[in-house]
């Protein structure tokens, strides 16, 4: 029998997808199906979703509703507004590149008290991938929009997406970052999922290594709070207080992160698989908010979503035979599927080693040389 608890009833966050268009973006790395189409999210799917979100913030006031994929700003202000209206007692953040930030959009960020993520790659050069639907690259317009950002005093954070770690250039690119000023960056190796196929080039014996020069970029200047470092730092410290170290279905239920698609379908535990179908699972949701409340949907997510058990048959196989599990908790779903052929019960993907088994032993690294 399945346990019910592996799955959390009450998430502490959603993401809400208010369009599905890139603008001006067409990232040669994106994984969105629909980046080039204006899909935009009806003001009823915000609706239903915060009937329950705002049931959920009387117990939780640091709930988050995070708009993101494709570009939310390209949603229109006036639009955006609206879907964010019904929401009640939430921290809104929004993920955008930045290109379409202006005066006007900074007053309504600020206006509506929203925490703002930027995705930028590093430097010109590291950025590459990130170019204009007409094929430009956009580091230009994204420093603009940047530059915005910081004559309004508005804080950002970062998630840069690096496709090749190198360990050469890893510190100019967390000194890129420093001088942007941002509070919180994220990294994250390409990955192959969705549209984005074919084996990526980097190995576990690189990616170790760029992450070994991230954390000694980081210790001489520590000033950026820095995601990975901060969750290998949070695992060393709960192993050494024997504390648990990654979801167990017993005591720690996963978090559900229900990401809402721009129609009101529900996507659960992995934003990436919204979009998609399969001749197995369908188009991968648990239902739709418009014919049932969303926490319906997540109270009932395992009976209504077939795949979600296949996956936990990949998880028990990953702490049954991986050494990692402990700090992984278990390769993602959309990377499971997308890597093995489109199933949800493999074990160790790409990204799980050259993003998490060689972070865990790049920072290991580090820490022996800096010992004394």
């Amino acid at each position: 029998m399945r346990n019910p608890a592996r799955l959390a009833t009450v998430p502490h966050a959603v993401i809400m997808q208010p369009t599905t268009l890139c603008l001006p973006m067409d990232c040669t790395y994106c994984y969105l199906p629909f980046r080039k189409v204006k899909n935009l999210m009806p003001i009823a799917v915000a609706e239903a979703v915060a009937e329950a979100v705002n049931a959920w913030t009387a117990d939780d006031p640091a709930f988050e509703v995070v708009w993101h994929g494709g570009e939310p700003l390209a949603t229109g202000r006036e639009h955006l507004a609206s879907l964010m209206a019904p929401f009640r007692g939430v921290k809104h953040s929004v993920q955008t590149n930045a290109a379409l930030i202006d005066d006007a959009w900074c007053e309504f960020l600020q206006g509506h008290d929203v925490h703002v993520g930027v995705s930028i790659d590093g430097p010109a050069d590291m950025n590459a991938h990130r170019v204009t639907l007409a094929g430009h690259p956009s580091s230009r317009l994204a420093m603009r929009g940047i530059e915005r950002l910081r004559r309004h005093g508005i804080p950002y954070s970062s998630i840069a997406v690096v496709s090749d770690p190198d360990p050469a250039s890893a510190a100019r690119f967390y000194e890129f970052f420093v001088e942007l000023g941002v509070t919180t960056l994220g990294v994250n190796i390409e990955e192959e999922e969705g549209v984005n196929v074919g084996p990526k080039t980097a190995d576990a014996g690189r990616a170790a290594e760029f992450w070994a020069a991230l954390a000694d970029a980081w210790r001489a200047n520590p000033v950026v709070h820095l995601r990975e470092i901060s969750r290998v730092l949070n695992f060393a410290g709960a192993v050494l207080k024997g504390q648990a170290t990654a979801p167990a279905p017993a005591s720690a239920p996963w978090e559900p992160l229900p990401t809402i698609a721009h129609d009101g379908g529900v996507v659960l535990l992995s934003p990436e698989l919204a979009g998609f179908t399969d001749d197995r699972f369908g188009d991968f949701t648990t239902g739709n908010v418009l014919k049932a409340g969303l926490d319906v949907l997540v109270a009932e997510a395992e009976q209504r979503t077939p795949w979600i058990n296949e996956f936990w048959k990949g998880v028990d196989a990953c702490r049954a035979t991986c050494p990692y599990f402990a700090f992984c908790g278990g390769a993602h779903p959309a990377n499971r599927y997308f890597e093995h052929g489109g199933r949800m019960d493999g074990t160790r993907t790409r990204y799980c080693t050259t993003a998490k088994i060689a972070l865990l032993e790049g920072v290991a690294h580090h820490a022996r040389e800096h010992r004394h």
